[in-house]
């Protein structure tokens, strides 16, 4: 099964750079860390920007992230919070369609630790076809390791301008929701649940196997706020 192969290659998400010191932005009351890469990274592989074309913030406090055709290149966009934040309900408020991704666009919001414990403590919501164009699902709920059982819940989307999409991470569960999706929650619940360490959350726009767009045409994502509710007892 195609999604099911390619859920991997996203696995790679450290900050690779020139060694100058990393742009920030400031969005929802954070300070977000803007990825740049020399080489093509994970995830993917691609080539990540920290240009104003790539991510910004624009006068209304909304994050802009765009993947651009340049010099022969495609660069895509990462952000990474500063802040460790652990046990809570992380919310993203979308201000783009994304149901109609390209099929080589991947949207993802998700935490992630360069620590490889609790398979790098990454959970994820992603939006992309993987590729597939005839994918009726566009969009998928994950607590990795993916390919075991019961760890992934494939969704679709409505074609929305703006939509919210959540997981609220506690101790013994996970649970997702997105005013967007069919079905429109889901909980994973068991033993292996991810302990808080040194994640951060993040969000990226890339390009599934660093392959250029089918329609050869740039993409944007605005993200309207962030929000983080602590969890009071784990």
């Amino acid at each position: 099964m195609l999604v099911v192969a390619i859920v991997a290659l996203g696995t790679s998400h450290g900050i690779a750079s020139s060694g100058l010191t990393p742009r920030t932005v400031e969005f929802s009351g954070y300070t977000w860390q803007v990825k740049s890469s020399d080489d093509a990274v994970g995830p993917g592989p691609n080539y990540f920007s920290d240009s104003a074309d790539n991510v910004w913030v624009d006068d209304r406090g909304q994050l802009h992230l765009r993947i651009t055709y340049s010099d022969g290149r495609w660069y895509c966009a990462e952000v990474i919070n500063t802040q460790s934040l652990g046990f809570g309900r992380y919310s993203f408020a979308l201000g783009s369609p994304v149901s109609q991704f390209d099929p080589d666009v991947v949207l993802g919001l998700f935490t992630w630790s360069d620590d490889p414990a609790f398979n790098n403590r990454e959970i994820d919501i992603e939006f992309s076809r993987w590729a597939n164009p005839r994918n009726r699902t566009n969009a998928q709920f994950v607590v990795q390791p993916y390919q075991r059982a019961g760890h992934r819940r494939r969704i679709s989307l409505r074609s929305l301008v703006s939509s919210t999409h959540s997981f609220d991470w506690r101790r013994t569960a996970v649970s997702f929701a997105s005013t967007s999706a069919v079905p429109s929650t889901w909980t994973y619940a068991d033993l292996d649940v991810p302990e808080p360490g040194s994640e951060n959350v993040r969000m990226n726009l890339w390009l599934y196997r660093g392959a250029s767009p089918l329609n050869d045409q740039s993409v944007e994502v605005v993200v309207k706020s962030f929000k983080f509710k602590p969890a009071r007892d784990g």
